[in-house]
């Protein structure tokens, strides 16, 4: 019997078993957003049977958007690591939200073009709750279009007002850096103020919710010790009760600490510091809170005063990070690849705590349903009754999430981050997206 060869001319890729993944981060990055995309790339090199590449979304959903993929197979496994201890977003994020399934159709069927060119099926996108937005209409369009995509949100965001879950990576560590600038800002301050700087506001960041707010609080135990004064997104500025408490602390103590969420409202519902201007999420661009407090304090009580506004310092001190933190952002990002090929579809892990003290955690997950544009604010029962402090049931929940440290390596006196050669991806559409 003769033996005939037959050779097909197919690509590779068609051949494949496995399928590629595409990552991106999305929105505000964080001090440990990088420690999930190592979780992500490490635990999916484990699993090259079932995942070929990781593809990653330069700027983040742009860059599926317009076909600008990051080869991460280029990156050496000590790169990878070293994505742990460095801060700021790897490949590149972006503040771009999709609009809904019938507002835009294109831009969802588009994504799902690029995905079927680079054989990706697994989608993994690390962000807020737009993002799980995303991620949960991707999964849906995906099944109607013939290409099924396994979509699973990777929680992140230092405002820590992600449903569900009882934490988000981002949040131990900003909260930690928001305490102990509150710490050593206020010893600064004691020692001038018999002479010189009675009033010392540090505003935080938080739209609605004020978790950041909330954990300077854990600087100091007493009435007497620092801060004096928070000011909480859910409490509505008094402005006759706020001054009232000021004076009290400058004439007992010399001296008070204010802390103000950039998200704080008059009771009308109006932000303190809105400037009129929206972002790319159609949120109104916030920013000066500190000085409209620092104003109405130097209107109606006089005291020479000192403003500082953190902004992205208390997002990107990676130097300071929680060593808690730091392990449950790469945890969920190992726990995202597990899920994916377990099956699971349309979900996010979560954190979910055991016990305060001693402090323990667990995985599980959540429906992307569940967790898609809702926001956690601060309960009532963590706020005093007064509304200017925090109270002992927001202390032993705060506490746990800033212990632990996580230096980073240093090098000639400065933490030696890592920067990624970041190759692209050859572009295998001829027509262009045009972003709108």
């Amino acid at each position: 019997m003769a033996i005939v060869r037959i050779t097909l001319n197919v690509p590779a890729e068609k051949t494949r078993l496995t399928k590629n993944a595409f990552y991106a981060q999305s929105g505000g990055v964080t001090a440990v957003i990088n420690a999930t995309a190592c979780g992500v790339l490490e635990s999916a090199r484990k699993h090259k049977n079932k995942i070929g590449k990781v593809l990653a979304g330069r700027n983040g959903i742009l860059g599926a958007l317009t076909e600008d993929l990051i080869d991460t197979s280029k990156e050496s496994a000590k790169a990878i690591a070293a994505l742990r201890h460095t801060p700021g977003g790897a490949f590149g994020s972006a503040r771009y939200k999709l609009k809904g399934l019938e507002e835009n159709r294109a831009e969802y069927e588009r994504l799902i073009e690029v995905f079927r060119a680079h054989d990706i099926g697994y989608f993994f996108y690390n962000g807020g709750g737009d993002s799980m937005d995303t991620a949960h209409k991707v999964s849906q369009l995906s099944k109607k279009l013939g290409f099924p995509i396994t979509c699973i949100g990777i929680p992140k965001t230092v405002d820590n007002d992600l449903a569900v879950t009882d934490v988000c990576p981002g949040f131990g560590s900003v909260a930690k850096y928001v305490a102990v600038s509150t710490c050593e800002a206020a010893l600064d301050v004691a020692s001038m103020a018999k002479t010189s700087t009675k009033v010392f506001i540090l505003e935080v960041m938080g739209r609605h919710a004020g978790w950041i707010a909330a954990a300077a609080g854990l600087a100091g135990t007493t009435p007497a010790e620092p801060p004096h004064v928070i000011l909480f997104p859910e409490s509505p500025f008094d402005e006759r009760a706020f001054l009232t408490r000021v004076k009290h602390s400058v004439q007992r103590y010399d001296y008070c600490v204010i802390v103000v969420s950039e998200g704080v409202r008059h009771p009308d519902g109006r932000f303190l510091a809105e400037s009129g201007k929206r972002d790319a999420f159609g949120h109104a661009q916030l920013g000066g809170a500190a000085t409209t407090v620092a104003a109405i304090v130097q209107d109606h009580l006089g005291y020479k005063y000192h403003y500082a506004i953190a902004d992205y310092l208390q997002r990107s001190a990676r130097h300071i990070a929680s060593k808690v933190d730091v392990e449950q952002a790469y945890a969920v990002g190992r726990r995202a690849v597990e899920l994916a090929l377990a099956g699971e579809n349309a979900v996010m892990p979560t954190i979910i705590r055991e016990s305060d003290a001693p402090y323990r955690w667990k995985l599980g997950h959540v429906a992307l349903g569940r967790v898609a544009n809702r926001e956690k604010k601060l309960p009532r029962s963590f706020i005093s009754r007064d509304g200017f402090a925090i109270t002992p049931a927001c202390r032993r929940y705060l506490q746990p999430l800033i212990v632990g440290e996580d230096y980073p390596p240093y090098r000639n006196g400065l933490p030696a981050y890592v920067a990624l050669k970041n190759k692209s991806v050859a572009r295998r559409l001829k027509n262009k997206f045009v972003l709108t």
